[in-house]
């Protein structure tokens, strides 16, 4: 559930203390509290008192600053705000109260604006917040402007002497700021001092100045300078990213707007408020603002927020009467929005009249600032590594407070100097967790990074390179990401001539548009399209390039030279002529572009033939768009009986189908342009057919043939139909050859419990080579075959089939499914128990909206699947943020929104990248495990010799941190991953019991080693003359210090080549030359030191002097026993033997029962059975209530999250009967 602050725990909060926030895709959490000022002198005097540590942990816990600050309060009379994001991320806003006697804009519901002399306010992320006092809430003033009436805006758009006068912009100004989406360069020192203040630097600092107060001066000195050098270039990187930032976004030009009643005024961008009526300048420009086209047409690229490259049309918004009071609605009118960021192309106007764009958003409420806002502040990354990190480092700091007390009461038992227990008891603490921790686990991560860019992968953020080594399901966009971006013409049919009574038919295939056999056909592809000349090139949807060219007629604007026909209203015509050869056919003006929408699934267009032109004022639509559509809005007797039979036979092919049909219409010129499309777009008549092919990129299949042998999941998500989605998973072995694949389809009946009803169709059986078991197609059109499953029957049956589980490897269901947007739409909403188990098991997710894209993902990741996405950055931006990974295959601007950029435009780079994470995570896991048994090494070294009492000297610390340790660290990350993906999945849990029982099997054969070595060492009469400490020197040279030294070297190097893994997820150790290299100097310069020192390195390393010969061999002998054990324990009894059972015990466990299954996903799959037929337990039974538990039943919190409760398996719950319906 949710986390509360630790101050709402105490009493009960007042009336109207929290309110949830909704704007957009974010979601506040907002609590409000009054400073109190005795407790505000408190905190002031309790931070002084410290030394600044308790401001500093109130920097880190934000409600504990409140809990001593203030007390809560009701929003309305709150001195400070707590904001919690939908990440858990927390941060306290002061209330501001501005007065203003000149009066502001307040806006009201309905969009309008009243004048208010004050107004409270907060900032949060780049935006106001303000207090509405008819709501009762805090609201971004935005969100109520945009909804203005939709009356209004026709208004304006009538209206010659529009504008608002300067009283009105400057109220307006003064809520809503300036029109800047200004990412401010934050000052060096800021930017050095927040980085300093970290909990990681503020532990080096506590480090380095315990050690020069202990006179360690030499290794202190390195860290300083590492650290320094690590928050420079942290600094560095910071200012560059906002460097780069804020010259992406920022831009300021001079724009004309239409004030004062009619007055044309050119003014600067900045200046331009919610309101204003903005003139589009006819050869284009930059907008700098979302606006509402209000008359006109204009031609956008909206690839910077995209990443689509195809120009869009937008057209003016129009008002049927009954219509005038409705609001304004972004998303339900984005056809008529104009976008902040988006080039402007081209505008459509005639002389004397002005494109007009009434201002709606400015500044970061924009499109575009939002999504430099989501740059700014992007989402934190939930990864169990980062978490079990943590949590060791917890454990690690819990012994050395053991250590702590240890040094203290044996040090106080010898009498030695409170300075002296103080200063030994907190070296404890740095030895046992290291500061340079955090700097070596960064070094695979590096070095991946590095790797990445020279394959032309480019990574924004670095951190996610781990995550991507977790990665088990990778989800694909369809077109220009598994398929060319580009289609070709295939083949063309046409209809016959329909006589009376009779139906038409289909003409043979034709493999180009001929005059005689297609000329209806031909004239509709020739007027139905959004194609448009800029600056004499034909440009827009590479489909309408395609089809326009097949017909070979020619698109003309009209110029200002032209004769202006003012019946033509507010839009420029398009004038489209015949090649020659086609002498029969005369031209056509467009009036009137109703655009493609993907809801709709069609476009259309109202034309006229120039020479037709009469009183009667005839005129034609035609449209075009998915066959199903088409055919829902054709007159029944122009559909050919084999329609669906040639659709599908097209579409199992992975053909793109686009149906064409036209109707004639009776309208004014003046009704033509506002007429709504629904009043037109019925009683079609088909034309036909046209078949294009969108070939499968040549990388595709190897990609994902990889991905499946290495057990990660492949998944589809495109807005194509089912049907060329389905075939082009099948051709690129998205869909196995080998599983039944059973699509969820709705029908538009209710059942019992007044749900819609659903409906499982076999779409293909391996066992019948596919078509569901027939191999002709179906007459109604259902997706592969005559044989429809609907589930029926009573409950009880089988019990519950296990699904496949390989003893180590996977756990795959036994079938898959397909399913398209509107049916998934119908199961979030009225079966959300059914979409954990769908999503566990569905490969191709088809006529997907960018939301629903976003939501599949959030529904992975609920049921802890690591996600990475990978689209073209056209409609994927919402999925490609949402994943753990978002690999954009766009160079466009608006895949900074990805934290992976690939400049080849294929799917190659998927397995790179998870190479590479699964390298890092590997790499991550080494410099971990090595680190720690370090720490734990030295630790109990140090203890050994406090028992004496003495300690090992500073230049043995020198060598021991710098020279055996740093410079190996820093090379563990230059091992490269194996060139191929392995089944074996990379750990992630850091404290899984294989990790824990490596390291501290390692720590308990170096505890045994160094206990013997101490204890050979002190029995040594012969040469050990025993310990005489030197005053108050606590670092007096001993042997057993010597012989210890030089054992734990070696012990040393021995965890490196332990920690250092290779196959199955890097190459071998000896591709490794930095870290072999490494390795080799260190050996042999300790090896000089156990065998043949030379006095001054004794000196200098304060050695005492053991007897060459025997004694130094036993050392060397105990130091190679060490080595030995160790390696033996981690390369074979860890990696091979003890995995080896786990793996095998732990799928024992989760075949006999599900719920022992590692991960939620596991769990689903174990259950999911032989056939979905959970999908009629569903429906047989009633709808979930709020406290009804069951199968991967679903539960909302108030914050969105998603909480997967326990699938427990329910008596009754079985394969049910299947009847199988024979379709006519």
């Amino acid at each position: 559930g949710r986390r509360l602050p630790l101050l709402l725990l105490s009493m009960g909060p007042p009336p109207g203390h929290h309110a949830l926030l909704t704007s957009g895709d974010e979601t506040l959490h907002l609590y409000g509290y009054n400073k109190i000022r005795a407790r505000t002198y408190l905190f002031y005097l309790l931070s002084v008192l410290s030394l600044g540590i308790f401001r500093l942990l109130c920097h880190w816990k934000v409600d504990w600053l409140l809990h001593f600050r203030a007390r809560r309060s009701s929003l309305e009379d709150a001195d400070y705000i707590l904001v919690i994001d939908e990440h858990q991320a927390e941060s306290v806003r002061e209330v501001r109260t501005l007065r203003n006697e000149r009066g502001m804009a307040m806006p009201r519901d309905d969009g309008s604006m009243e004048t208010v002399k004050e107004m409270r306010s907060f900032s949060f992320r780049k935006c106001i917040y303000v207090w509405i006092a008819e709501r009762q809430a805090f609201t971004l003033p935005s969100d109520l402007a945009c909804k203005t009436a939709l009356g209004l805006l026709h208004d304006i758009a009538d209206d010659n002497e529009c504008g608002l006068n300067s009283e009105e912009v400057a109220r307006r100004k003064a809520t809503f700021g300036s029109n800047l989406i200004d990412v401010k360069l934050r000052p060096i020192w800021l930017l050095l001092f927040r980085e300093a203040i970290s909990p990681f630097y503020m532990f080096q600092v506590f480090s380095v100045s315990v050690w020069f107060t202990d006179g360690y001066i030499y290794y202190a000195g390195v860290i300083v300078l590492i650290s320094v050098t690590s928050i420079i270039i942290d600094v560095c990187q910071i200012r560059s990213q906002e460097k780069k930032l804020r010259a992406m976004v920022h831009s300021t030009e001079m724009v004309n707007v239409i004030r004062n009643g009619g007055e044309v005024l050119a003014i600067s961008s900045d200046e331009l408020v919610p309101g204003d009526v903005l003139v589009i300048p006819r050869h284009g420009c930059v907008l700098p603002c979302d606006a509402v086209l209000l008359n006109g047409t204009v031609i956008v690229s909206e690839a910077m927020l995209t990443g689509e490259s195809v120009p869009v049309t937008k057209v003016a918004v129009s008002v049927h009467d009954s219509e005038r009071s409705i609001p304004f609605d972004l998303e339900t009118h984005a056809k008529h929005v104009l976008f902040c960021g988006t080039n402007v192309l081209q505008t459509r106007y005639y002389a004397g009249h002005h494109v007009k764009a009434v201002v709606l958003r400015t500044a970061f409420s924009t499109l575009k600032g939002q999504l430099v806002r989501s740059i700014m502040y992007p989402k934190p990354i939930d990864f169990r590594f980062t978490r079990d990190l943590f949590k060791f480092v917890g454990f690690l700091a819990c012994l050395a407070c053991v250590g702590f007390i240890f040094t203290i009461v044996i040090m106080s038992i010898r009498g030695a100097a409170v300075h002296t227990i103080i200063i030994r008891a907190l070296d404890i603490i740095t030895i046992v967790v290291p500061p340079a921790l955090p700097a070596a686990m960064s070094v695979g991560i590096i070095a991946a990074n590095m790797r990445l860019r020279k394959k032309n992968i480019f990574c924004i953020s670095p951190s996610v390179i781990n995550t991507c080594g977790a990665t088990n399901v990778v989800c694909f966009d369809k077109t220009g990401t598994l398929t060319e971006d580009g289609l070709d013409f295939h083949r063309a049919r046409a209809l016959t001539k329909r006589s009376s009574g009779k139906v038409p038919l289909f003409t043979p295939e034709a493999s180009s548009l001929e005059g005689e056999t297609h000329g209806d056909l031909i004239k509709a592809i020739a007027c139905c399209h959004s194609l448009t000349r800029i600056d004499g090139v034909l440009t827009g949807d590479p489909l309408d390039l395609i089809l326009f060219e097949q017909t070979r007629w020619s698109l003309t604007e009209g110029s200002d030279g032209m004769a202006e026909d003012e019946n033509y209203d507010s839009i420029q015509p398009m004038l489209l002529r015949p090649p020659n050869m086609h002498p029969t056919y005369g031209g056509c003006t467009v009036l009137r572009q109703f655009p493609f929408s993907s809801s709709l699934q069609r476009m259309s267009v109202i034309v006229q033939a120039p020479h037709e032109a009469d009183s009667a004022h005839d005129m034609t639509l035609y449209v075009k768009g998915s066959p199903e559509m088409i055919r829902s809005l054709c007159h029944p007797e122009t559909i050919p009986m084999d329609f669906d039979d040639v659709i599908a036979g097209y579409a199992r092919h992975g053909f793109r189908i686009i149906a064409v049909a036209r109707a004639d219409v009776e309208l004014t010129y003046a009704k033509a342009h506002k007429v709504p499309r629904e009043e037109v777009e019925h009683d079609l008549e088909l034309l036909g057919v046209i078949v294009l092919e969108n070939r499968i990129k040549p990388q595709t299949t190897g990609v994902i043939q990889q991905l499946s042998k290495a057990d990660i999941r492949s998944i589809m998500v495109t807005g194509d139909n089912l049907l060329t989605a389905t075939s082009v998973a099948r051709e690129s072995g998205i869909l196995s050859p080998n599983k039944k694949v059973y699509a969820l389809e709705h029908t538009h009946e209710k059942d019992e419990h007044g749900r819609t009803e659903l409906v499982l169709r076999l779409e293909f059986d391996p066992a019948d080579g596919g078509g569901g078991g027939q191999p002709n197609g179906n007459a109604n059109g259902s997706i592969g075959g005559n044989m429809g499953i609907r589930l029926l029957g009573s409950k009880n049956g089988k019990d519950v089939e296990r699904a496949s589980s390989p003893v180590g490897g996977a756990i795959t269901a036994r079938y898959q499914m397909v399913i398209t947007g509107p049916t998934f739409a119908v199961l979030t909403h009225e079966y959300p128990e059914l979409l954990d188990l769908l999503v566990c098991s569905c490969a191709v997710f088809a006529r997907m909206a960018p939301d629903q894209k976003q939501a599949l993902i959030h529904h992975l990741q609920a049921i802890d699947y690591t996600v990475v996405m990978c689209g073209d950055g056209a409609n994927d931006c919402a999925a490609l943020k949402a994943a753990h990974a978002g690999i954009s295959l766009s160079e466009a601007e608006a895949s900074i929104a990805a934290p992976f950029t690939s400049r080849t435009a294929d799917i190659s780079c998927v397995p790179s990248v998870i190479a590479e994470g699964r390298a890092a995570l590997v790499t991550s896991f080494g410099v971990f495990q090595y680190m720690a048994g370090y720490s734990m090494t030295q630790f109990m070294t140090v203890l050994f010799l406090y028992t004496m009492p003495t300690n090992l000297v500073d230049f043995q610390f020198l060598y021991i941190d710098f020279f055996l340790i740093t410079l190996v660290a820093l090379c563990f990350g230059n091992t490269h991953p194996c060139r191929k993906l392995s089944v074996q999945a990379p750990p992630t849990r850091l404290l899984s019991l294989p990790t824990i029982i490596s390291v501290f099997g390692q720590l308990g054969i170096i505890f045994i080693v160094q206990s013997v070595t101490f204890a050979w060492t002190m029995n040594q009469s012969a040469w050990n003359t025993g310990f005489k400490q030197d005053g108050d020197n606590d670092e007096t040279p001993s042997f057993e210090g010597t012989a210890l030294f030089i054992v734990t070297g070696f012990q040393y190097m021995t965890l490196a080549i332990a920690y250092s893994k290779g196959a199955p997820f890097r190459k071998g150790l000896l591709s490794n030359k930095p870290l072999c290299g490494c390795l080799l100097l260190t050996f042999l310069v300790h090896s000089v030191i156990t065998l043949w020192p030379m006095d001054w390195l004794n000196d200098a390393l304060s050695l005492k002097h053991i007897p060459f010969g025997e004694p130094r061999l036993i050392l060397l002998g105990f130091a190679a026993v060490s080595a030995v054990v160790g390696l033996i324990f981690e390369k074979i009894i860890v990696a091979r033997v003890y995995e080896h059972v786990r793996r095998s015990r732990r799928a024992a466990r989760a075949r006999r029962d599900p719920s022992l299954a590692a991960t939620s996903f596991e769990r689903l799959l174990l259950q999911s059975g032989d056939s979905p037929s959970w999908v009629h337990t569903a429906a047989a039974n009633p709808p979930l209530s709020p406290t009804t538990t069951g199968a991967a039943a679903l539960t909302m919190t108030d914050l969105d999250e998603v909480i997967v409760e326990p699938f427990s398996v329910q008596e009754g719950i079985a394969n049910p009967q299947m009847v199988v319906e024979e379709k006519a």
